[in-house]
């Protein structure tokens, strides 16, 4: 039935503008302003679109990962504009002084480390 479906996935904000703000210029994500919401843009050709809604609650579990080469270097650009690294008691490891739950080394998968957007939604760059 959807086979051929261009599907894509969205989330809720609480703030449109700020969440444009954050996105575009503190992550350099290409965002088109849709009028009811934003499209995050891709270059796998892959979107997310972002809504505002009055009564948004965060999502208590990952919305987007953000794949790339190097996560200390990706850490060290997000704390640089203001990002702040999310801790977590209740990883299958511990998470190191930047934060990173390093996956690799454990045998458990990608390093991997988490941030929240303005309205409290959980983002995540991880390194294979």
């Amino acid at each position: 039935m959807f086979k051929n479906a261009n599907a894509f996935s969205g989330f809720s904000v609480d703030d449109l503008e700020e969440a444009k703000t954050f996105y575009a210029d503190m992550l350099g994500c290409n965002v088109n302003d849709e009028g009811m919401g934003l499209e995050l843009q891709f270059p796998n050709g892959h979107s997310v679109f972002i809504y505002e809604k009055e009564d948004h609650e965060p999502a208590g579990y990952t919305v987007l990962n953000f794949p790339v080469d190097d996560i200390n270097t990706a850490i060290d650009s997000l704390v640089e504009v203001g990002v702040t690294m999310e801790r977590y008691d209740s990883l299958p490891a511990d998470q190191d002084g930047r934060g990173v739950l390093r996956g690799k080394t454990a045998g458990m998968g990608p390093d991997i480390a988490w941030f929240k957007d303005p309205a409290g939604n959980i983002l995540a760059v991880l390194e294979n």
